[in-house]
Formats: structure tokens, sequence, C-alpha cells
């Protein structure tokens, strides 16, 4: 069974990695990379700080506490404890991919760009109020590219994608939760946002 994982794992990543034209390396390399979302994380937190107000002492903290959990649990934890080769590290593989990109540290299980884009998407996406739909639709949107991006350019697996969105998801969960019980103790009566 694993073996049949590892190979539509391998199957999944060479047909996105294979399928690349100058103009789409660009868009990837353009979505990978963490200077871009600096100034978008910022333009989230000033709109974030309007729409809360007092309540942005609550939430901002616990969206950070999200995004560095992902992060730490992905990069500290799982990737030196799984020691999973990238697929660009990988002696079987990286000759036939295309790294456009070069290919980052060693180990790639799991994704934490995956991690980091899938917990603050799924933290907003669950505590936005209905009528920011749209939003909610544009933060899993970008974290699904951020994620495809990692696959596109060969620096994670699928599976490690995967994981790492799942991961994230998961915290993002938890700490909106917890946002959602304690911003009705402080301010009774008030919307989430």
């Amino acid at each position: 069974m694993i073996k049949f994982l590892q190979t539509v794992d391998n199957w999944l990543l060479t047909a996105a990695n294979s399928h690349h034209t100058a103009k789409m390396d660009t868009l990837m390399v353009f979505f990978t990379e963490r200077f871009v979302w600096f100034p978008a994380y910022f333009v989230l937190l000033v709109v974030l700080v309007y729409l809360a107000g007092r309540r942005s002492l609550l939430l901002l903290p616990l969206l950070g506490l999200t995004v560095a959990l992902a992060d730490s649990i992905s990069s500290r934890l799982f990737k030196p404890f799984f020691a999973r080769l990238r697929p660009c590290h990988d002696p079987d593989l990286s000759a036939t991919l295309n790294l456009v990109h070069g290919c980052g540290g060693q180990f790639g299980f799991m994704s934490s760009h995956a991690a980091n884009a899938f917990a603050l998407a799924v933290f907003m996406a669950l505590v936005l109020p209905h009528r920011f739909r749209a939003a909610k639709w544009l933060l899993m949107a970008w974290a699904a590219i951020v994620s495809y991006s990692r696959i596109y350019l060969a620096a994670h697996f699928p599976s490690d994608v995967l994981a790492g969105a799942v991961l994230g998801s998961l915290l993002a969960w938890l700490c909106a939760s917890l946002y959602k019980r304690q911003v009705t103790k402080w301010w009774p009566g008030s919307a989430l946002v």
C-alpha cells in the first residue's frame, strides 16, 4: 500500500511539474515567495483591526498563534522527524524535474507553505461573518495556489502539501474555536468581527 501511495505521489508531482511554461514558472515562483505575502498580510491586519475594533486584541494574537504553530510544527517537528527528502533532493527524481526556483531545505514532509497558508485562510474563513464570503473564497483560493506552487516547483510531493494543509486547517479550527468562545465572554452580544 505504501509503495502504491509513493507511486501516485511521484506521478502527481511529475504531472504538475512537467506541464510548465515560462509564464506559469513566473506565476508559481511569485506565489511561493514569502516576500510577496508580507504586504498582503499587512493589508489583512489593517483591515482586521478596522473591522474588529477592540476584538482585534484577541483576534490578531490568535491568528498569529495559528500561523506560528503551523510553521513551527511543520518545520521544527515533522521535517526533522520524518526526514523525507524533497523531490528536488531525491536522487531518483531530481534529474527529471524542472527546477526553476532552486530547491530549499533538504526535507519536505510536511509543507510549511501549505500549513501556514491554510492556517491563515481557514482561521479567517471561520471567524469572518457570512457577508465576507467573497474574501473567504479569495483566501482559500490563495492558499490552494500557494500549495500547488510547491508541487509545481518540485519543492514538495503532493502528500507533503496535503499534510501541511490538514495541519494548518486543524490548528486554524482550534484557534478559531477558542476565539469564538472567548469573544462572547469578553464582549457579550457583539459580532465575531
